[in-house]
């Protein structure tokens, strides 16, 4: 095979009930439940109208600017997956616009990641399919390829491999590694039900905050009456 323009199966695929359980949370709680050391960047920012993703990473990596191999993995998508482009986050030419985002529609696509640029802006808004992306520009792509469809990528240090959970809301997109997903998805959980515990003391007013003075005073903070 050739690396840099190739093909390849994907070999394993996150279950659809273990990616459900995800899209209920949200994705900083996922985060800090894989110790805040994973991110895509905060250059991703969501392009449609509202609401959350969650599906099965089908990976990308394009030249920039150039759309060729993020076609075909539209062709190959199945439903509920998250195409993953990694396209260097160059915005000087679009990946897609309004018809290829009608036709991933039509293939189930659960969303799209795009270290990149959108154009046909408004359509996305739209359609409202779940798009992470890095820009909007009206100029349009190549298709010239080279480029590789179910490889790793890397997105900002942030590694996805074909078939990981891909996440995402208002506050970014995040990789989920297939292998230790069930347990940050217990970690998450646990996080969700003492961060519930916390709103209700909150409402309630009795919110204990001794930690604050507690955690100054270890670090040395000098107090008014010290």
């Amino acid at each position: 095979m050739s690396n840099g323009f190739r093909i390849l199966n994907r070999k394993q695929a996150a279950p659809d009930a273990l990616v459900a359980a995800f899209a209920r949370l949200p994705v900083a709680n996922v985060s800090d439940s894989m110790h805040r050391m994973t991110a895509a960047g905060p250059t991703l920012r969501p392009m449609h109208a509202s609401g959350g993703m969650a599906g099965v990473a089908l990976t990308v990596r394009a030249r920039p600017g150039d759309n060729l191999m993020l076609h075909k993995a539209i062709d190959m998508a199945r439903p509920g997956d998250v195409i993953v482009c990694d396209a260097g986050g160059d915005l000087t030419n679009a990946l897609m616009g309004e018809l290829m985002l009608a036709y991933a529609v039509k293939r189930g696509v659960a969303g799209f990641v795009l270290n990149g640029a959108i154009r046909d802006a408004d359509a996305f808004v739209a359609t409202n399919l779940p798009t992470f992306a890095a820009g909007v520009t009206h100029r349009g792509p190549y298709k010239d390829g080279p480029g590789e469809i179910n490889a790793a990528i890397s997105l900002d240090g942030m590694v996805i491999e074909p078939g990981d959970i891909v996440i995402g809301d208002s506050d970014g997109v995040l990789a989920i590694p297939l292998a230790g997903a069930e347990e940050i998805l217990r970690r998450t959980e646990a996080k969700q039900a003492a961060e519930a515990r916390q709103m209700q003391e909150i409402e309630a007013g009795t919110n204990d905050r001794a930690w604050v003075d507690a955690a100054l005073r270890a670090r040395g903070c000098a107090f008014p009456n010290d």
